[in-house]
C-alpha cells in the first residue's frame, strides 16, 4: 500500500508542475493571468485577475432540500477559508482583495447546487476551527484534511486527494522519500496542519532508530519561510503539494524534492469540506459534491488550476483520516 501512495502522489506531483511554467507576477497588459503549461505542450492561461468567469451550475432541489432549515432561510451559505496566500488554493486577484483559487470556485459551485449564495470569510488558519465550534461558518474549505483527531469534532465531505510535498532551494540535491531523508534537517511547517503532525511522527522515528531528531521551525508567513529557505536557514518546507509545485514553478527558486499523501504511508489522504459535528450539513455538501463530479463541472475546477490530478471519483462523508500521532 505504502507503494501505492507514493506512486500516486509522485504522480500528482508531476502532473501539476507539468501543468505550470515559469510566470511572473501578473502583467497589467494581458488582463491578469498568469501563464501556465498546458499538457500538449502549449501555453495556457490562469486567471489571476478579479474577474474570474467562474464554473458555474443549475441548483438541485432535491439537495437543496437536504440544506438544514435556517440555512435554507438565511440564503447564503457561510464559507470560512485561510487568510494565508496560497496560489492555486486561496489567493488574492490582482486586485488584492477578491479571493480566487481552486477552493473558492468549489465553494461556489456547491453553493450553486444548493441554491445559496456563498459568503467566503477569510481567517487565521485556527480561527477557521474556532469559528466552525461556534457555528459563525457552516463550513470550512480551506485545503482541511481529513484526520482522526479532527472527525472527533467535526464532519467531512471529501472533495480532493491530499498530497504534501517538501521544497527545497533550487539545486538542492536534496531528495525525500521517508523519515531518514530529514533526519538531522531543519525543516519549516505550518503549526496545527497535518504536514506538522507528519513530521513530528518522522521526527520520532528517527529518534526511536538512532538517528538525529528534525529540527522543525515555524514562521508566520510563507514570505518568511520562502526567505529562510534561500538564505539557508532552512533545509526544507513541508506544505501542500499544490502550493508548493505553484510556487516552485513560478518563481524558479525551489523546487519539489519529494512528495508523500497526507494522511501516512498506508492511507491516500483527502481533502474536505468541514463542518461542525452533527450539523447536518455534510450530507448535503457530499450530495452536491458528487453531482458536480458527475455533471462535469468539478473536473473544469480543478483542470483551470492545473489540479486534475488531485481529483477524487465521489464525495465520502467521514472516510478513514490521517491517524492520530502516536505519543
Amino acid at each position: 500500500m505504502a507503494t501505492l501512495v507514493a506512486r500516486r502522489t509522485t504522480a500528482a506531483a508531476l502532473g501539476l508542475v507539468g501543468a505550470l511554467v515559469l510566470a511572473a507576477c501578473a502583467n497589467p497588459t494581458d488582463g491578469g493571468t498568469t501563464d501556465v503549461a498546458a499538457t500538449t505542450g502549449g501555453k495556457a492561461k490562469i486567471n489571476i485577475s478579479p474577474d474570474q468567469n467562474r464554473v458555474t451550475t443549475g441548483k438541485v432541489e432535491s439537495i437543496a432540500a437536504e440544506v438544514p432549515a435556517k440555512i435554507r432561510r438565511r440564503g447564503t451559505l457561510e464559507l470560512v477559508a485561510s487568510s494565508g496566500s496560497a496560489a492555486p488554493l486561496t489567493f488574492y486577484a490582482t486586485d488584492n482583495k477578491t479571493v480566487i483559487g481552486v477552493e473558492p470556485d468549489l465553494a461556489h459551485l456547491v453553493a450553486n447546487v444548493l441554491g445559496l449564495k456563498p459568503h467566503i470569510n477569510t481567517v487565521s488558519w485556527e480561527n477557521i476551527f474556532v469559528g466552525l465550534d461556534s457555528a459563525k461558518y457552516d463550513a470550512g474549505l480551506s485545503n482541511i484534511t481529513v484526520t482522526e483527531e479532527r472527525k472527533e469534532k467535526y464532519d467531512f465531505a471529501t472533495y480532493r486527494e491530499d498530497n504534501l510535498a517538501f521544497e527545497a532551494k533550487k539545486g538542492s540535491g536534496l531528495k525525500v522519500t521517508g523519515p531518514e531523508d530529514v533526519a538531522g534537517r531543519t525543516v519549516a511547517v505550518g503549526s496545527g496542519t497535518n504536514q506538522e503532525k507528519l513530521l513530528i511522527e518522522w521526527s520520532r522515528e528517527n529518534e526511536k532508530a538512532g538517528r538525529k531528531p528534525v529540527d522543525i521551525k515555524y514562521y508566520q508567513n510563507d514570505s518568511d519561510t520562502y526567505l529562510a529557505l534561500q538564505s539557508g536557514r532552512i533545509d526544507l518546507y513541508l506544505g501542500p503539494n499544490p502550493t508548493a509545485a505553484y510556487h516552485a514553478a513560478t518563481t524558479g527558486k525551489t523546487e519539489v524534492v519529494g512528495t508523500y499523501s497526507g494522511a501516512g504511508a498506508h492511507l491516500q489522504g483527502l481533502i474536505a469540506a468541514t463542518t461542525k459535528k452533527d450539523s447536518g450539513l455534510a450530507k448535503p455538501l457530499a450530495d452536491a459534491l458528487d453531482h458536480v463530479i458527475e455533471n462535469g463541472t468539478y473536473a473544469k475546477v480543478l483542470g483551470r488550476w492545473g489540479l486534475s490530478d488531485e481529483a477524487v471519483k465521489k464525495s465520502e462523508i467521514n472516510p478513514p483520516g490521517l491517524p492520530k500521532t502516536g505519543s
